[in-house]
């Protein structure tokens, strides 16, 4: 996978269902003996006495007032006060100069949940995205997140409509642009919960060039230089590389036919392990290392 410039900040992409410190906690509380409290949000923080802002874009959501409502209740719990809310509905919107200047202060812009079509079709080529695009190639210290739908609109090619069936059956899975700050990805949300694993291969049959990321909910991972990435939180991240398929019927088969695939290589993070996008390498993680180590 050939990347274009390496970007200097941070992607944070998360599987949806992030621990807030509310009455919804993540299904795997109390199962992880891992499990830390607000663990993913916290690292939306900007550093300790800095001035900088969180900006949650709420522009996915159809309800952007209760996303609002909800990610600022769980920032003030971290007593964190700094955080905006940018809703923007339509692309004259994205053109606004205030916006631009928020942009420009913050240290984390957060793409919420919603309708993944919708996030990219408004915010697709308009002057906020491109703030936005701009500070992530360039600066080191600015990070960009998504949740959820927020998430899967991060990459260049983006899922924006599938089935969860138990097979993966042609023609369920539909791909259009994402907001392209992740290159040969395909970017898969709420994956382990809602049963996702057959439209994410379907992707990345129809796109083998492309590895494909399913994030469990309370899960994300850590981006750096547009291609290391680590996992995070309570749950794990299924890494789909269709770059050794072998056989397939994805080609002939009729719209509907359950599609089969010889050599499809899946691997499984948790927290502390990661991925080299480029090299498509698995690296273990450090515990796991010197685990190892004091076996021997």
């Amino acid at each position: 996978m050939a990347l274009k410039k390496i970007p200097k900040g941070k992607l944070l992409i998360i599987g949806g269902a992030e621990d807030k410190g509310g009455s919804e906690q993540p299904d795997i509380m109390g199962k992880n003996t891992d499990f830390k409290d607000e663990e993913i949000l916290k690292l939306l923080l900007p550093p300790a006495q800095s001035r900088h802002t969180v900006e949650i874009v709420t522009t996915a959501s159809t309800e952007p007032d209760d996303i609002a409502n909800m990610y600022e209740k769980a920032f003030r719990k971290l007593k964190f006060k700094r955080v905006g809310i940018i809703r923007i509905g339509t692309k004259e919107e994205a053109a606004n100069p205030k916006w631009l200047d928020r942009i420009a202060k913050a240290h984390t812009v957060l793409f919420s949940g919603g309708d993944q079509f919708r996030l990219a079709s408004i915010l697709g080529n308009t002057p906020i995205l491109k703030a936005i695009m701009t500070r992530y190639s360039e600066n080191s210290d600015f990070l960009v997140a998504g949740t959820s739908a927020g998430a899967m609109a991060t990459c260049t090619l983006m899922m924006c409509e599938g089935e969860n069936n138990e097979a993966i059956l042609k023609g369920t899975v539909k791909i259009s642009s994402g907001l392209g700050f992740i290159d040969g990805c395909i970017i898969d949300t709420h994956f382990i919960k809602r049963g996702r694993f057959g439209r994410l291969a379907e992707a990345i049959v129809m796109n083998p060039s492309c590895v494909g990321i399913g994030l469990g909910e309370d899960t994300a991972l850590m981006i750096k230089r547009g291609r290391l990435v680590t996992c995070v939180g309570s749950g794990m991240v299924v890494i789909i590389d269709g770059q050794a398929i072998g056989h397939t019927n994805i080609a002939y088969a009729e719209e509907g036919q359950a599609v089969c695939v010889e050599r499809m290589n899946v691997h499984i993070l948790c927290e502390g392990s990661s991925f080299e996008l480029e090299k498509r390498e698995f690296k273990p993680s450090p515990k796991d290392l010197r685990l190892q180590k004091d076996m021997k």
